[in-house]
């Protein structure tokens, strides 16, 4: 297979996914409040096997889930996510113990997870974390500070937390901790945010944690962050051309029905050539999206900047596609309730989260410059040909 086909079972698996997004997963998020973790939803996910999926599957097939459910239900494609963004440092970096002790959990959906890295004064420089863990003995800590903008806080049962273990070290001063919800010292208040999922912040008041918390290895926690962060980008984009791909059928339905001027939308030349521009866009952001994740699951050297420009570009499509069908459907696409609406408010988010847009563009010109640099120099000859 290459990172531009997919196999027919793939692309039945991701016709199964829309249609029971749509039958099962739809109904229970209907039934949802916005800004709480929806725990009959994340219990559905878990009974059709898509937890216990994110731990089983590489980078592609996260995406093919991810971009389906997008398609169909968003709320649901979030909730899974989110499971998979918290607990994946513990399935990849945690100990036999603490695995057997939450992954069960998680898979079953009787526990939800979240990955708390932002905090007031860093977002995405996360390198400027300021969440202390003061030691307190040997092979013990106190985490004391803040996190913001964390999803599925406060709500959440584990935490995977990312604190400075070394002052003014950097990237090599912080460490992961698998901190469960129920720490002394340890609270949370829910952030009233544009998108409909859960996002809160923590407070941290000198909470406990011990060497059997860490995750991998301590003042290497960047580690920890970076490696799940390079499997979630891609499908954060793959999340966008779901959201991208609904907007865009949305629009090739209602064009073909509406009637303007005399004919249907759909023969206006402005029209078809916008939504020209609309499909050409999503396809090259899923080609991307595949390409990136198929690099990760082939253990490519070029992830990092694959799994920027995946996110990057398939994120800012997807508000651009989004956006242009709201104005072809006029009025009615702002009417809440309506899919577009739903969409609008969905799509921004993403442009932020997991390392906003420019941030991609900062890491995307940084392993440019690295890949230049371990190269043999080459020079032009006279003519202008490279020698």
């Amino acid at each position: 297979m290459t990172a531009f086909s997919l196999e027919p079972a793939q692309l039945a698996r991701c016709a199964e996914l829309r249609a029971l997004a749509a039958e099962r997963l739809r109904p229970l998020a209907e039934k949802g409040e916005p800004g709480r973790v929806n725990r009959p939803l994340v219990v559905e996910l878990a009974r059709l096997g898509l937890l216990e999926r994110l731990f089983t599957s590489g980078a592609l097939d996260l995406c093919l889930m991810r971009e389906s459910l997008a398609y169909a239900c968003t709320e649901a494609e979030t909730a899974l996510a989110l499971q998979g963004l918290g607990a994946h440092p513990v399935h990849a970096y945690g100990t036999g113990a603490q695995r057997a002790r939450w992954l069960p959990e998680v898979t079953a959906g009787t526990a939800v997870a979240a990955f708390a890295l932002s905090e007031p004064g860093a977002g995405s420089d996360a390198a400027a974390l300021a969440l202390r863990a003061e030691p307190d003995g040997p092979g013990r800590w106190r985490l004391t500070g803040e996190k913001y903008w964390i999803s599925n806080a406060p709500e959440a049962d584990l935490y995977t937390v990312f604190a400075r273990t070394t002052p003014e070290a950097g990237a090599r001063g912080v460490t992961a901790f698998l901190v469960p919800a129920d720490r002394p010292g340890l609270t949370g208040t829910a952030l009233d945010m544009l998108s409909p999922h859960p996002v809160g912040a923590l407070g941290f008041d000198a909470v406990p944690v011990t060497a059997d918390d860490v995750l991998g290895e301590p003042d290497r926690g960047f580690r920890v962050a970076m490696g799940t962060l390079n499997l979630f980008r891609p499908s954060v984009g793959a999340f966008a051309v779901g959201m991208a791909q609904a907007a865009l059928d949305a629009t090739l339905a209602h064009t073909a029905e509406r009637s303007a001027f005399g004919g249907k939308l759909k023969d206006l030349q402005a029209v078809a050539h916008q939504v020209a521009e609309m499909a050409v866009r999503t396809e090259a952001a899923r080609l991307m999206v595949y390409a990136a994740a198929t690099a990760h699951d082939e253990g490519a050297p070029d992830v990092p900047k694959r799994a920027a420009m995946a996110k990057l570009f398939a994120t800012e499509t997807a508000q651009y596609v989004v956006d242009a069908a709201v104005q072809l459907h006029g009025a009615r696409a702002l009417r809440r309730g309506h899919l577009l609406e739903h969409l609008y408010r969905e799509v921004r988010a993403p442009r932020v989260y997991e390392g906003a847009s420019e941030v991609q563009r900062d890491i995307i010109a940084k392993e440019l410059t690295k890949e230049v640099t371990q190269k043999p120099t080459r020079e032009l000859t006279k003519d202008g040909h490279v020698s």
